[in-house]
């Protein structure tokens, strides 16, 4: 039995996702409602905030047509990419990551709704 613990240890590990990759795109969406009247997930249209759709993967600060505040665009400038675990952390506390943005969103206090509204920007289609 001893000998098995190693391996049985090695497994779970080897199973394990981060906390994020369990969030629920229906349940973002509802989330996603705080950060809808400045951001958009399903078009590419600026509001107040730059659009999000299509930002798992992208440079921060990259849309085009956009005005980042000089934060913003030092943070991308050092090569941030919005990941899930770069969005996770900015979406806890927006001003902590990067100080001086121009997001007055104090940010998302449970872990679930960080996940879920990250699974909702991966895939906006899987909330209908």
């Amino acid at each position: 039995m001893l000998r098995l613990l190693p391996s049985l240890f090695i497994c779970l590990c080897l199973g394990a996702t981060p906390g994020h990759a369990g969030g629920d795109a229906k349940a973002g969406a509802a989330v996603f409602r705080k950060c809808g009247a400045c951001h958009t997930a399903t078009e590419p249209n600026n509001r107040v905030g730059p659009s999000l759709m299509g930002v798992i993967g992208r440079p921060a600060a990259s849309v085009a047509d956009y005005s980042y505040s000089e934060a913003m665009k030092a943070f991308g400038s050092q090569g941030h990419v919005w990941d899930e675990a770069t969005l996770s952390e900015y979406l806890l506390s927006p001003k902590a990551m990067v100080g001086g943005t121009k997001m007055s969103f104090v940010g998302l206090k449970k872990p679930q709704d960080i996940a879920d509204v990250i699974a909702y920007l991966r895939d906006p289609a899987a909330a209908r």
